[in-house]
């Protein structure tokens, strides 16, 4: 049984948000600057599948042999869960400011407890529909629907992001009720690497762009780092180094407690979108977002505590 230390936690629940964040504006950059989503998230799975391997070899190798019963199950969250998250998300932060992208995809808090509620019988507090109602009521501010500027296909987007983080949150709890964190990752960022390689038509893509200097643009427009470093960059802090540190604090608090503290990526994404990319919204708009934040910690807090006791 792992020793709890619950200020260990929330630093990492904490540093994840913050990376989380931070990789949204990334990503928005590297994609603007030509590469396309298919290949962004080859490079992200790629690395964070290398160096979860890794990791598994040296702590615990023998957790990599599966039961055969374990297949379907990793298999749906490498193609869905993984693969499928970090595309639609990618896709949805090119066409729609950083901060809305990601508010309309973590109303995947509220859509978890409900599919727990009516698909596997969990018991929810009845504090989920007040959630729900703040979360749509948020997102219709949000997205000014008399009179929306957002494009609806990067709307489209965000939600099945949404659904692809929903099936990441439900599946990855149940699969790490078997396997540790590390197996966990290899296994998802395997199955999305694959995946993602043959969809990212690399036939046609000019290699000399790696070494090609990559404008920040934005606040940072001029600034120039190589494509290559910020790949690296996106791989490890971007992607691994969040969800390593996501799943890590779920060893020292609960997932509601995490789940809550995970919100704030949603502000940090606001937040370095304006430092870096100047990308503003009005003050309606952020009065939809505090309204949709709430709505989402409220939800986070309707699954008993009995229910998600196998995550801690």
């Amino acid at each position: 049984m792992t020793h709890k230390i619950p200020t260990l936690g929330v630093i990492l629940a904490l540093a994840a948000a913050l990376l989380f964040g931070l990789n949204a504006s990334t990503t928005k950059v590297i994609i603007q600057s030509g590469m396309s989503a298919e290949q962004v998230v080859f490079i992200r799975s790629l690395f964070s599948a290398v160096i979860a391997l890794v990791w598994a070899l040296i702590a615990n190798r023998s957790a990599l042999k599966l039961q055969k019963s374990m297949i379907p199950r990793l298999l749906l969250l490498g193609v869905v869960g993984v693969g499928g998250l970090q595309w639609t998300y990618s896709l949805a932060v090119v066409m729609l400011p950083v901060g809305i992208a990601l508010l309309i995809e973590y109303t995947a808090v509220l859509w978890v407890p409900i599919i727990l509620m009516l698909f596997f019988k969990e018991s929810i507090k009845r504090q989920i529909w007040l959630g729900a109602a703040l979360v749509l009521g948020g997102l219709a501010i949000v997205g000014q629907v008399w009179d929306s500027t957002l494009d609806p296909v990067g709307v489209f987007w965000a939600f099945a992001a949404a659904a692809s983080l929903t099936t990441y949150f439900i599946l990855g709890q149940r699969v790490q009720q078997t396997l540790p964190t590390n197996v966990t990752m290899f296994y998802g960022m395997s199955i999305s690497t694959v995946l993602f390689f043959f969809a990212s038509d690399w036939g046609s893509f000019d290699f000399s762009r790696f070494t090609a200097g990559q404008d920040l643009m934005g606040n940072l427009a001029g600034n120039e780092v190589p494509l290559w470093a910020a790949l690296i960059w996106l791989g490890i802090f971007g992607s691994f180094l969040p969800m390593a540190f996501s799943y890590l604090a779920l060893r020292h608090l609960s997932a509601t407690i995490v789940g809550i503290i995970a919100t704030s990526e949603t502000v940090l994404a606001f937040f370095f979108a304006l430092l870096w990319l100047n990308e503003m919204i009005t003050l309606t708009q952020a009065l939809g977002g505090v309204i949709v934040v709430v709505g989402i910690l409220i939800a986070q807090t309707a699954r008993k505590q009995n229910e998600i006791k196998g995550v801690d």
